[in-house]
C-alpha cells in the first residue's frame, strides 16, 4: 500500500473512532509497526491528526454534555489516575488548610494522605468518609447532595466556602481546553468548584490524558489559573498555556 493511501485509510478510521492504536492501524492496514509510527508522526507534523501514547487521535475538540455515574468513571484510566493521586498527596504538608473537590481521581488521593495534621475541607460525600477513616480533621460543606457524583452543591456550600482560605486545593475537571480552561457539565458543581478554586493559594488540577481537548458546558477556571497534575503528555502544546506537573505512571 502507498503512503498516500495509508494516510487517508488512517485519517478515514480516526474520523469514525476518534482514537486509534498502534497495534489496531498494523493489522487494519497490514504494515509494520515502525511504518505506523512513521506514518503517525508525519501526520501529526501536518496536523492532521494528534499523536498520544500507543496511538492516534482525531483533530477535533469534544464536548461533554454530562456526568457519567461515579461507578462508571471509577472504572477509567485506573492507573495514570493512582499515579496522579499518590503525587498530588504528597503535596499535603503540615498545618495546610486543603480543600479536596469530589471526584474519583482526588478520591483515589486520600488513600495516599499521610498528613494527620492538616485541615481538610470536602463536598465529597465518600471523599468525607475516607478522610474521617484516617483520623483526618476533617469538614463537609452543607447543601444538595447530587447524585451523579456524590458531591455536596447549591447556594449553601458555595456560602460555606466563603468563610476559608485554602493552602491548597485539589480539583476534578470534565475538561481541559487552551481555550475555555477547566470545564464541567454541571451548572451547580461549576460554581462549587469555581469559589472553592478562587479560595485557594494553590489550586492543582487532578487530570489523566483523557481529559485533554475536551470542553463542558461550564467553564470554572481559566486554564493558566490552575496547575495541572497528569501523567506524561504526548502532545507538549498546552505547556505554553498554563504550568503542568507530568508524573510517572506506575
Amino acid at each position: 500500500m502507498l503512503s498516500e493511501e495509508r494516510f487517508e485509510r488512517i485519517l478515514e478510521i480516526l474520523k469514525n473512532n476518534n482514537t486509534v492504536t498502534v497495534t489496531e492501524l498494523v493489522d487494519e492496514l497490514d504494515t509494520s509497526e515502525s511504518t505506523i509510527r512513521r506514518d503517525l508522526n508525519y501526520l501529526d507534523k501536518q496536523k492532521k491528526l494528534k499523536k498520544i501514547h500507543g496511538g492516534a487521535k482525531a483533530l477535533k475538540t469534544i464536548y461533554d454534555g454530562k456526568d457519567d455515574e461515579v461507578v462508571i468513571r471509577q472504572a477509567l484510566n485506573v492507573k495514570d489516575k493512582l499515579s496522579i493521586a499518590k503525587y498530588a498527596a504528597k503535596l499535603i504538608k503540615e498545618n495546610d488548610c486543603v480543600y479536596i473537590d469530589a471526584g474519583t481521581t482526588t478520591e483515589l488521593m486520600i488513600d495516599y494522605i499521610t498528613e494527620n495534621n492538616a485541615i481538610y475541607i470536602t463536598n465529597g460525600i465518600a471523599h468525607a468518609k475516607k478522610l474521617i477513616q484516617k483520623k483526618c480533621n476533617v469538614y463537609i460543606l452543607g447543601g444538595e447532595l447530587k447524585l451523579a457524583t456524590e458531591a455536596i452543591v447549591g447556594i449553601e456550600a458555595i456560602d460555606s466556602l466563603k468563610k476559608y482560605n485554602f493552602t491548597k486545593g485539589f480539583f476534578g475537571t470534565n475538561g481541559i481546553h487552551k481555550d475555555s480552561g477547566f470545564t464541567t457539565p454541571d451548572i451547580q458543581e461549576a460554581l462549587v468548584k469555581r469559589e472553592a478554586f478562587n479560595k485557594s493559594n494553590e489550586a492543582y488540577i487532578l487530570a489523566d490524558e483523557s481529559k485533554f481537548d475536551h470542553i463542558a458546558a461550564i467553564t470554572f477556571a481559566d486554564i493558566d489559573k490552575g496547575i495541572i497534575i497528569t501523567t506524561e503528555l504526548e502532545d507538549k502544546d498546552i505547556k505554553k498555556y498554563t504550568e503542568i506537573l507530568e508524573v510517572n505512571k506506575r
